[in-house]
């Protein structure tokens, strides 16, 4: 067995001496798993950080088995990430939750091109945190979870949207939440692509998606919780947003 393909290193751990395992997310062959051998090497190492992109090829004697990488460095993203705490923290959330979320072997491709356009954003702070909400809506929408905010559930409105409804991720008018609006997640500007999108907005709008993958999503997936670099993530965010301008 061998294929040939683009991806995204989301994670290495060492395996013997002086081999590592790789964890890659591709577009033909989803979340994906090798030996890469003399992974740790002076060579090899500087070009294996979190977020790198690869040109990887995959060999085993049989589909099922593990297999192993071959590798040849497309550009790093690590500088990028480093120069900025805001980049950095979003970078581990992502690769955090595409391991966390993506079933092993199965592509999809929508998702991976989301993120690694993503991730060739992480030079540019400002633009980070609302591209990153929007591709967290995006692995909602992917694995099956993801909001409808067109109109109002129970009214049909498309007026006046303030909520969401935690049971069946729908947009709700603050006429037809009614005496529930106490009950209902937020939905500000931002989630319907209104407005300026400031760091407050995206903070409550991710506190938003993040019920849904908290309470929707993972219990599907495992009794784990979610990575603990979402969180750090969104309080890093949030003191962001609270510093005058």
């Amino acid at each position: 067995m061998e294929w040939r393909d683009t991806g995204i290193l989301l994670s290495t751990r060492k395996h013997g001496e002086n081999s590592l395992i790789l964890e890659v997310f591709t577009p033909e062959h989803g979340r994906h798993l090798g030996v890469l051998r003399g992974g740790t090497s002076r060579k090899m190492a500087p070009y294996l950080q979190p977020g790198a992109q690869l040109d990887l090829t995959w060999k085993a004697r049989l589909e099922d088995h593990m297999g192993a990488f071959t590798a040849e460095p497309e550009r790093s993203r690590a500088a990028m990430a480093l120069g900025h705490r805001i980049a950095l923290a979003g970078l581990n959330t992502t690769l955090a939750l595409l391991t966390f979320c993506l079933p092993e072997r199965e592509a999809h491709r929508p998702l991976y091109n989301r993120s690694e356009a993503l991730l060739d954003l992480l030079g540019q702070p400002d633009l980070w945190p609302l591209a990153y909400l929007r591709w967290e809506l995006a692995l909602l929408e992917e694995l099956g979870f993801g909001l409808d905010l067109t109109r109002c559930a129970a009214t049909g409105s498309t007026e006046d949207l303030a909520y969401v409804s935690p049971k069946s991720g729908r947009a709700v008018s603050r006429a037809g939440a009614g005496e529930w609006a106490d009950r209902m997640l937020p939905l500000p500007d931002v989630l319907l692509g209104k407005g300026a999108a400031p760091d407050r907005e995206i903070v409550t709008a991710l506190q938003t998606t993040g019920f849904f993958l908290e309470h929707r999503l993972a219990p599907q997936l495992s009794d784990r919780p979610l990575p603990a670099a979402r969180s750090a993530f969104l309080d890093l965010l949030a003191r962001q947003s609270q510093r005058p301008a």
